[in-house]
């Protein structure tokens, strides 16, 4: 039988260990999973050392990680480039993956997307008085980060028509 007090824990192991739980639920940035693991217990060294070899056997890649995140985030949330760069930079991204990125980013299918959006606003608010309506359409486009100048825009053809 082996007396527990004999065993004796293998860091790396365990770091990896954590590494692999921390990037079950989704993928991470480098940045991030090195946070995580710091805040676990794990010397930088040894974090870095899973992180590498993470990175070699291409479980942690922050190019794909920020083509995900940016398709995700604008699939689903409906959230402006410009809101995207700045998740990306808090989550560790480093500046130049994140102009690769952004770099392919469509205006016009951007556009589209935040008038359709405001578009919906619009129709379930139509029946209010039009400063509630322009409110209600401004602030949405606002909280997805669309830039004055789209908002304006979208505002201007939706309250023409």
């Amino acid at each position: 039988m082996i007396d527990k007090t004999d065993v004796v824990a293998d860091p790396y192991s365990d770091a990896m260990t954590l590494a692999l739980y921390a990037l079950a639920p989704r993928a991470k940035s480098r940045a991030e999973l090195h946070t995580q693991l710091l805040k676990r217990g794990v010397e930088a060294e040894i974090s870095s050392a899973v992180l590498d070899s993470l990175e070699l056997q291409g479980l942690l890649n922050d190019l794909e990680f920020a083509q995900l995140w940016s398709e995700s985030r604008r699939r689903q949330k409906k959230l402006s480039s410009s809101v995207i760069t700045q998740e990306l930079r808090s989550k560790g991204v480093a500046p130049d993956i994140i102009e690769e990125v952004m770099h392919g980013t469509d205006l016009d299918a951007e556009y589209q997307m935040a008038f359709e959006m405001a578009e919906r606003k619009y129709r379930s608010c139509a029946h209010l008085d039009q400063m509630v309506i322009y409110r209600r359409v401004h602030s949405l486009l606002a909280r997805k980060g669309f830039s004055n100048q789209i908002t304006e825009r979208i505002m201007r053809e939706l309250l023409a028509s």
